[in-house]
């Protein structure tokens, strides 16, 4: 929200001496966070308002030119060079003199063009630095308008000494969207006078109602109302004070008509919609859409409608999108003389749905899903129609239409000493009602609880807590006490921690980088890693509300967030990868309903045990991805490119990282290759996958051929030990090679467990080093070659024991797999 601080000061007597700073601090101590603060460009010189008193057209050059007679306040005119075409005699405009610098540096001096002297500059928008526009000279009014007199300074009159404050309003804050309420919390903030634009009190306009309307769904709206009018001139433009701050709200001119319902919105946070009168046909009806529905909306686009959204439609079916936006076959066109103005109240919920499906995330969607005040209505219709019937000659016929539903404000009961025992500062009762009643809160304070009737702009205020909250917003955060809690002592990290920052940083000793991604996926994800219907990674938690319909899910796997990191980093130029993630997946195959309590006072255990039991598995998985080169080439000798073996390293490296000893064996896995993909198991459970991709899904993603992932489940790892190093013996090792030939559908994992067990204590550490196909090996074999250290503790092994070590570890994978000493 762009609050203009001439028009804040129109409503509020802000204090003698107010800088912008002191507002913008205030804002900050009301919970209204200031983004930025947009200063008017810098303007030197003389810069005064003119009447246009006479125009001479210049024949004889290559383009139209005007020499120009303007009143500027002095004893005589001033004849001024012009090319705009925009105004006539009579006009009021905007002149820099000579010796006036306009934004960017531009001086202005009397100087000869076009066989006269130019004595200024009569200025356009874009040349005082207050817009864009500059497709002619800025017309401040015409003779008969109210306007200033010539010879007056022209920066006040324009706004070049206005400055904007740009608040970011939270959606509970809703009223904030317009001066209406930015008014009353500077009120209330200043501690100073403030006036209500809402107060004014509607016309009784005479007659029958304007329109027949029906409101087919009383809970999407429950107030609407409209007003025709007629005679207005098409030709009228919006006066200068109403584009000025509509351009400094950032809202672009149209026309009067428009101008004037989004102006009433901004002052009052009402938003408004015209329709023209004459090409509506028929009663107005307020409904939900019927499947297969469509409307042309003023934006050019033919949107498909759905069951949920509700309309407002004539006998020529739907002529707009309730709340949202208007249809382009009733807009405003250039010879509109007949409008009806509409105001209504909508379900904020609907609204926020219908925007979001159709991506039309307009200025009327935003006020109406955070909450509007009921009451305005009429009050905004009847600004509209004083503004339409001042600038624009129009007149209202006819009565007022009002089809109100709504149903009495609830009252919400307070214990007036609860602010005080929550926030820890001594509030007194009458200052609770006194902060209570400047929200604008009606209190009946003869008894305790107070009854507390919250005011209609604050939809937000529904409970106890939510009243605390706003006695202790306007009595200031900086009167609460910062009390830091005493922690208590040798806590610390938990194992679970230490375990997870252990995976983390392990992954990053080993080169990969860390690519967090957002925990929201699309299905379509699933069918692209092939998965099969009934796989278990299918079953996702929906959210309600998701930040993007394409990916309304919460992750079931690591895979779709970092292979898409992946993809992202390889379009921008990378071409070695290697990224990982770890964090939480929500498996949604398993739920249970969650009850909903309430927030009077703390849930009982059964409720809070039912609470936790319906919260999902979440469980903790570390993922990796890998593309192009592992090892880059060098002078050294050519690169290495990533494959399946890094990905099982990197398990491995997860494994040892918590403390657990890992297995690996051949496995099948969607989205991984048949023939490359690796179990990977702790005892008989299979906690993990790695391998390279299946090329289909390489191809579907756009990734390279042979790129290599791995997941695996961090929490199904059993809890390690607490780890003793191993012992260090002085004594000199003894190192051994021999290359085993077994059949090549035996794991080496089982080969290498094999050789563990026969080895016993002696050995140190084992090294598969060469794996080798071919002949002499028989076909259908492979020769696995291992590298074992053996070390004694307490002293030097002689060649017999170390012989005898090496016999039975060969007897023990003879025994276990069929293997065979190669000789």
């Amino acid at each position: 929200m762009r609050v203009p601080i001439g028009w804040l000061a129109e409503y509020v007597d802000i204090p003698a001496g107010t800088t912008v700073e002191d507002l913008d601090t205030a804002f900050v101590r009301l919970g209204l966070e200031v983004e930025e603060i947009h200063r008017p460009e810098q303007l030197t010189g003389p810069l005064v308002v003119g009447r246009v008193l006479e125009i001479e057209e210049l024949t004889g050059f290559k383009k139209p030119i005007r020499y120009c007679q303007v009143d500027v306040g002095e004893a005589e005119a001033r004849g001024v060079v012009c090319g705009a075409r925009n105004f006539a005699v009579g006009d009021t405009v905007v002149v820099a003199l000579p010796g006036a610098v306009l934004p960017g540096g531009f001086e202005i001096a009397a100087r000869k063009t076009y066989d006269h002297v130019s004595d200024g500059m009569i200025c356009s928008v874009r040349e005082l630095g207050v817009g864009d526009d500059h497709a002619g000279i800025l017309v401040l009014g015409s003779g008969s308008d109210d306007v200033p007199p010539p010879g007056t300074p022209a920066g006040p009159v324009v706004g070049l000494e206005d400055v904007v404050i740009e608040l970011a309003v939270t959606p509970d804050r809703g009223y904030c969207l317009s001066m209406r309420g930015i008014a009353r919390e500077m009120g209330t903030g200043l501690a100073a006078p403030w006036r209500d634009p809402g107060t004014r009190t509607a016309p009784a306009w005479a007659g029958e109602r304007a329109w027949d309307v029906t409101v087919a769904d009383p809970d999407r709206c429950d107030r609407f109302s409209m007003v025709a009018m007629e005679g207005l001139d098409p030709t009228a433009p919006s006066p200068w004070w109403m584009r000025r701050r509509l351009a400094q709200a950032g809202v672009r001119s149209i026309s009067l008509a428009v101008d004037v319902t989004n102006y009433v919105m901004l002052e009052l946070g009402q938003p408004m919609h015209a329709f023209d009168r004459d090409a509506v046909t028929g009663p107005i009806t307020v409904r939900l859409a019927r499947e297969g529905e469509t409307l042309a909306t003023l934006d050019g686009v033919e949107r498909k409608l759905t069951s949920d959204d509700l309309l407002i439609t004539d006998e020529s079916g739907p002529i707009g999108l309730a709340a949202v936006m208007g249809g382009a076959s009733t807009e405003i066109g250039d010879g509109t003389t007949a409008v009806l103005l509409e105001a209504a109240h909508w379900e904020p919920t609907g609204v926020a749905r219908t925007a979001r499906r159709h991506r039309l995330p307009s200025e009327a969607a935003k006020r109406f899903e955070r909450g509007v005040d009921p009451e305005l209505t009429v009050v905004a219709l009847a600004r509209a129609a004083e503004l339409l019937a001042e600038y624009g000659g129009a007149r209202v016929v006819g009565g007022v239409v009002d089809v109100d539903t709504r149903a009495p404000r609830p009252t919400i009961e307070l214990d007036a000493a609860k602010p005080a025992r929550v926030a820890g500062v001594p509030y007194t009762a009458a200052q609770v009602v006194e902060l209570l009643g400047a929200v604008g809160c009606a209190v009946d304070s003869t008894g305790n609880p107070l009854m507390v009737t919250p005011p209609p702009w604050r939809p937000d205020l529904t409970d106890p807590a939510d009243l605390i909250e706003e006695v202790i917003r306007l009595a200031g955060y900086d009167d609460i006490p910062s009390v830091l809690p005493t922690a208590p002592p040798g806590r610390g990290l938990t194992d679970v921690q230490r375990r997870r920052r252990a995976v983390g940083r392990t992954l990053a000793e080993a080169g990969y980088v860390e690519a967090p991604s957002y925990p929201f996926v699309g299905t379509p994800v699933f069918d692209a890693f092939g998965l099969a219907d009934d796989d278990r990674r299918r079953s996702t938690v929906i959210v309600r509300n998701p930040l993007s319909e394409e990916e309304p899910a919460l992750r079931t796997t690591l895979l779709p967030g970092l292979l898409a990191a992946l993809a992202r980093n390889l379009s921008r130029g990378q071409r070695d990868l290697a990224l990982f993630e770890h964090g939480r997946v929500f498996p949604g195959d398993v739920r249970s309903p969650a009850p909903l309590p309430g927030v009077e006072g703390r849930p009982d255990d059964e409720t809070l045990a039912a609470l936790l039991g319906a919260v999902p598995e979440q469980p903790w998985h570390v993922a990796v991805a890998l593309a192009g080169s592992r090892e880059p080439r060098g002078w050294w000798g050519p690169g290495r490119p990533a494959g399946w073996a890094d990905a099982v390293q990197a398990a491995r490296l997860v494994a040892a990282a918590a403390g657990v000893e890992l297995t690996v064996r051949a496995g099948e896995q969607a989205p991984w290759h048949p023939g490359r993909c690796a179990e990977l198991l702790v005892g008989d459970r299979v906690v993990g996958y790695a391998g390279e991709l299946h090329p289909r899904v390489c191809a579907a993603l756009e990734l390279p051929a042979r790129t290599s992932v791995m997941e695996l489940d961090v929490d199904a790892l059993p809890p390690a030990a607490v780890p003793v190093g191993p012992p260090i013996s002085t004594f000199p090792p003894v190192l051994i090679d021999l290359a085993l030939v077994v059949g090549e559908d035996v794991p080496a994992a089982e080969v290498d467990e094999a050789l563990r067990e026969g080895a016993g204590e002696l050995l140190e550490s084992l090294r598969l080093f060469d794996v080798y196909t071919g002949p002499p090996v028989p076909a259908g074999s492979r020769s696995l070659a291992y590298a074992l250290t053996l070390r004694a503790p307490a002293r030097t092994l002689t060649s017999e024991e170390a012989t005898t070590v090496r016999d039975a570890a060969v007897a023990a994978a003879s025994q276990r797999t069929g293997a065979e000493l190669r000789g």
